[in-house]
């Protein structure tokens, strides 16, 4: 699934931990991807505003801006804003904690808790929680050996995967595009898990995004450091 690192060839050791960074690399991957999936679904049903797929929110922006619906835009470009401000956000956190993923983690997780108590009283003031939250996300994990990687939108995964499924067809044997797969998967699943719990909980299904944030900051912990810091923001 991953492609081979050409000087990592001439060492079957080195080529041994390479796979073995680029497995770990996908299995947290999946996990951040159900969660980014978990938290867009249930903010989704309890608000009708994505939380994280930020192109359906740019339609939609699009599409009040032709209606005349301003109330709605400046709903919709300060959720677009939000997110934008929570990528810069997680960079800098990245940064400041010399690479490490838990603190990252650690601030979502509490942001999320504060969207599932407030998300009932407070609506607008959850979503951008959850949404600066979401954004914070993507700093994460940037790339597996060297792959890019999207952790909460999965259209850049899908056109990946789908040239790459065209270069495999026309002959070409390169490998790597199939973890593409990984994400999109991880937010179809965190996704149906999330819809399952908002028709019980509504916006306080949110805790569980927040526990399982919680969670892959501890996971993040077991994994090698200097993996974590090839796998995030350079």
């Amino acid at each position: 699934m991953l492609p081979e690192h050409p000087g990592a060839l001439r060492r079957p050791q080195a080529l041994r931990l390479y796979r073995q960074r680029g497995r770990v690399g996908l299995f947290f991957v999946g996990g951040l991807s159900v969660l980014a999936g978990m938290t867009d679904a249930i903010g989704f049903l309890a608000s009708g505003d994505f939380v994280s797929f930020m192109s359906g929110n740019t339609t939609r922006l699009a599409v009040a801006v032709s209606e005349g619906k301003f109330s709605l835009v400046l709903r919709l470009a300060l959720l677009v804003v939000t997110f934008v401000i929570g990528n810069a956000l997680g960079v800098m956190i990245a940064r400041s904690s010399r690479k490490r993923a838990w603190p990252l983690l650690a601030l979502t997780a509490l942001l999320l808790m504060a969207a599932a108590f407030c998300g009932d009283y407070l609506e607008l003031l959850a979503l951008l929680a959850a949404i600066l939250a979401m954004g914070m996300l993507n700093a994460a994990v940037e790339e597996v050996n060297g792959l890019p990687i999207g952790l909460t939108y999965v259209t850049g995964a899908l056109s990946r995967f789908g040239r790459g499924l065209g270069r495999w067809l026309m002959g070409e044997r390169r490998s790597g595009w199939r973890m593409q797969l990984v994400p999109w998967s991880g937010m179809l699943l965190g996704a149906v898990l999330g819809g399952w719990l908002e028709h019980r909980l509504g916006f306080a299904a949110l805790i569980f995004s927040s526990i399982l944030a919680a969670l892959l900051g501890v996971a993040s912990l077991l994994i090698p450091r200097r993996w974590v810091q090839r796998y995030m923001a350079r």
